[in-house]
């Protein structure tokens, strides 16, 4: 589905393990991946100094990942000073990068707004597509499931829709991903989840059925890729019946979008993107839209 990635780490995500994992990682179709790290400013002293040391042990931690490259594929490795989102936007400046992987603990809003949070500050900042990994699962992996992920990164993707503009821009990203590297995407599943059933039965069964005719609609645009798209309407909270769709689907990732108009996410606002991005144990694949 992508051809070049950005995995950025802070060595407490798992996401440095990767490193070991290059053949499997070009498996999904990847010829080119930078790994990445920042180093933040020594501040022990009166004058803020760069951390020459912990430079040092980074490059030779993630000079592993030189050791064991296919034919074809090529490995950087990035290290850099100063704040997280900064660096990773100098770097995207300086690589053709088609997505970013990163490693994001699940938490609150009150624990983002406390403590911050690397991957919302990319999604407001760029355009390049975010693949969330959840540290409390990769770190967890044995050696034999993490080479199976990676091999599966794409392989089955859950995609929430309500043919809103946030959920056809997720569409239309898709497709043109597809159409790029599209080999390592087996299977989609459109998910439909329709909220409001207190106006009577007649209106919900009207909702359901308007929901799986637009749901056709995406699946045979989709199918013309070569894909296997299932559909599915459910009614309920939507986060909680996203994910129980991912768990009995066995899906790979949940992929999500915004509006592509660059205002797509309110960021401080309770959104089902928001939720998933912060909440979802599953991988999410989000595109973050045009800036």
């Amino acid at each position: 589905m992508f051809q070049s990635c950005l995995i950025c780490t802070d060595f407490s995500d798992g996401l440095d393990r990767l490193i070991h994992f290059v053949p499997n990682l070009a498996q999904v179709g990847l010829a080119k991946i930078v790994f990445f790290h920042s180093v933040p400013l020594w501040e022990e002293g009166e004058i803020p100094r760069i951390d020459s040391e912990q430079i040092a042990t980074a490059k030779t931690t993630l000079s592993d990942a030189l050791k064991s490259v296919p034919s074809g594929v090529e490995v950087k490795v990035e290290v850099a000073t100063g704040r997280p989102v900064d660096t990773i936007l100098t770097i995207l400046d300086s690589y053709q990068i088609d997505v970013i992987i990163v490693g994001t603990p699940i938490q609150s809003l009150l624990q983002e707004k406390i403590f911050g949070s690397t991957t919302m500050g990319l999604g407001k900042l760029t355009s390049k597509p975010l693949m969330i990994l959840r540290p409390q699962l990769i770190s967890t992996y044995t050696s034999e499931e993490l080479a199976l992920r990676c091999q599966h990164l794409w392989r089955n993707l859950l995609i929430p829709y309500n043919d809103t503009s946030a959920a056809r821009y997720s569409i239309s990203q898709i497709k043109a991903c597809l159409k790029n590297s599209g080999n390592t995407v087996e299977k989609f599943l459109l998910c439909w989840v329709i909220e409001d059933f207190g106006r009577g039965a007649k209106l919900a069964e009207y909702h359901l059925q308007e929901a799986r005719a637009k749901l056709e609609v995406t699946k045979t645009d989709l199918e013309q890729l070569g894909k296997t798209v299932d559909i599915e309407v459910r009614q309920g909270n939507p986060l909680q019946e996203i994910l129980e769709a991912a768990l009995r689907n066995d899906i790979s990732a949940i992929a999500i979008g915004g509006d592509g108009k660059g205002n797509l996410l309110q960021w401080t606002v309770p959104s089902l993107a928001n939720d998933l991005l912060r909440r979802s144990w599953f991988p999410v694949l989000f595109f973050s839209g045009q800036k």
